[in-house]
C-alpha cells in the first residue's frame, strides 16, 4: 500500500448498490438470482455476487456458506410458495377439484414467470442434480404429487389407471415447468393472460 498526503491507501471499498431496504441475506441472493441468470452459474464467482451485493467477499460468509447455499434458496422459492397453496387447495374440498386444479397452474405459472429474473431456468443447471439440492427436489416432488392428487379428484382424473394418472400429471407438470423455455425464449406475453392461458391448457391435457 502506498500513502495520499500522509494517508495509507488501502483497497477501494466495495461498490454499494441503493439502498433497497433489504437484510444482507437478502441482498446476497437478490444478486445471486441477477448474476447467475444473466452471466450464468458456473461463470458467476462468490466475489461477483459480493460486490453486486455491495459488501466484500469476506463479509459474505457472514451470512451465506457461498454459492450453492444461494442457488438451493433461490430454487426452493420457485417451488415452496405454490406448494404452500397445493396445500390449501388440497384442502378445500368445498370448490371442485377441477377449479382447483385450474388456480394451482394459474398461480404456478405466475410465480414462475412473474419474477424480475428467470429463476426457473436454473432447474436446467447440471449442477442441480448434485445431492446438495436435495431439498428443492424433496419440496418439488410434493409439489408434483399435489398435482397429481387435484388431479386424481376431477372426475376426469378418478377414472384414470394408475398408470394413466402418473402419465398425465407427468404431462401437466411439464407443461407448467415449460413456461421456464417459453419466458427464456423472449415472450412478452402479459404474465396473467400467459398463465391463464397455461391453465387452461393444463385442464385439457388432464382431459378436464
Amino acid at each position: 500500500m502506498g500513502t495520499t498526503g500522509g494517508r495509507r491507501v488501502g483497497r477501494p471499498r466495495a461498490a454499494q448498490r441503493p439502498d433497497s431496504g433489504l437484510e444482507p441475506r437478502d441482498e446476497l441472493l437478490s444478486a445471486a438470482a441477477e448474476l447467475f441468470t444473466t452471466r450464468g452459474y458456473a461463470a458467476t464467482t462468490t466475489r461477483a455476487v459480493a460486490e453486486r451485493a455491495g459488501m466484500r467477499q469476506a463479509s459474505m460468509y457472514h451470512y451465506v456458506s457461498g454459492k450453492e447455499e444461494l442457488l438451493a434458496e433461490l430454487l426452493e422459492s420457485t417451488v415452496t410458495p405454490s406448494l404452500a397453496y397445493a396445500r390449501e387447495l388440497l384442502a378445500d374440498d368445498s370448490v371442485p377439484a377441477e377449479d382447483r386444479l385450474w388456480e394451482l397452474c394459474r398461480t404456478d405459472v405466475e410465480l414462475l414467470c412473474g419474477g424480475p429474473h428467470n429463476l426457473g431456468a436454473l432447474y436446467l443447471l447440471p449442477e442441480v442434480r448434485a445431492e446438495r439440492f436435495a431439498g428443492f427436489h424433496a419440496v418439488r416432488a410434493e409439489l408434483k404429487d399435489a398435482y397429481r392428487q387435484l388431479l386424481a379428484a376431477t372426475d376426469a382424473g378418478g377414472a384414470l389407471a394408475k398408470s394413466e394418472l402418473d402419465l398425465r400429471t407427468d404431462l401437466l407438470f411439464g407443461l407448467i415447468e415449460g413456461v421456464i423455455l417459453v419466458r427464456r425464449s423472449g415472450s412478452e406475453r402479459p404474465v396473467p393472460v400467459f398463465a391463464e392461458a397455461t391453465a387452461d391448457a393444463a385442464l385439457r391435457i388432464a382431459g378436464a
